[in-house]
């Protein structure tokens, strides 16, 4: 129980840095999207551990605290003038580009968190548990599965009126082109790919790198400035 009580603690930790940050940014600014975004998906998650829905909540508190604190990390190193993993360079770099729009911005990071930094967290969590990805796969669907029903609220509140979405504005084949189920299938394949690799270092490292900058390239697509 007071292992239990200490990752209750760090998550909310993290949710008290994440509102932090909200505070402290712009409403417009790209990074200040997607935390709103990403601050939602953790209550969410938070409140759905705490009525018990998760079948092993030490699991899923554990899995939770390790995803964030990897989105954290590279807040971090952008503050301390350190560079942050590929992925999240795009976000960076165009968080305050007047013709990115905020469902570009929200999209982007989501990508980036889920299609590089939730495998590293399945393993950080197998490690921290001494458990397999196996071990770990329903709490892993319960969070993909809140993931998508926030994706579908996201597109809703951000999503231009149905007057300025038309078939030829560009914003509607960015969206139509990426798919975060889809993208949370690749993330658990990934991750029990890099669990196996690790008796392997040198070719888990490789494999970590070549993902980061896949990721990071479709971020920088997802993020491709749009007219008026």
């Amino acid at each position: 129980m007071a292992q239990l009580e200490h990752f209750t603690t760090s998550v909310d930790t993290v949710v008290s840095r994440m509102r932090a940050l909200d505070a402290s940014l712009p409403e417009r600014d790209g990074l200040a999207v997607f935390n709103r975004v990403y601050l939602a998906v953790t209550e969410s998650v938070d409140r759905h551990i705490d009525r018990g829905v998760f079948s092993d909540p030490r699991a899923a508190i554990t899995l939770d605290v390790r995803f964030a604190e990897r989105y954290l990390a590279a807040v971090e190193a952008v503050a301390d003038d350190r560079r942050p993993p590929a992925c999240w360079r795009p976000l960076f770099q165009f968080r305050r580009h007047p013709g990115v729009r905020p469902l570009q911005f929200a999209l982007a990071g989501i990508n980036a968190h889920i299609g590089h930094d939730l495998a590293l967290a399945v393993v950080d969590t197998c490690r921290s548990l001494g458990c397999e990805p196996a071990d770990l796969e329903d709490e892993f669907d319960r969070v993909g599965d809140l993931l998508v029903s926030l994706e579908e609220r996201i597109r809703e509140d951000l999503m231009p009126g149905p007057d300025l979405l038309q078939i030829a504005d560009p914003l509607t084949h960015l969206l139509g082109s990426w798919s975060l189920e889809r993208a949370r299938d690749a993330t658990w394949t990934t991750a029990r790919a890099l669990w196996a690799l690790r008796r392997l270092p040198d070719v888990a490292e490789e494999f970590t790198e070549r993902l980061d900058t896949a990721v990071g390239f479709a971020c920088r697509i997802l993020l491709t400035p749009l007219p008026d």
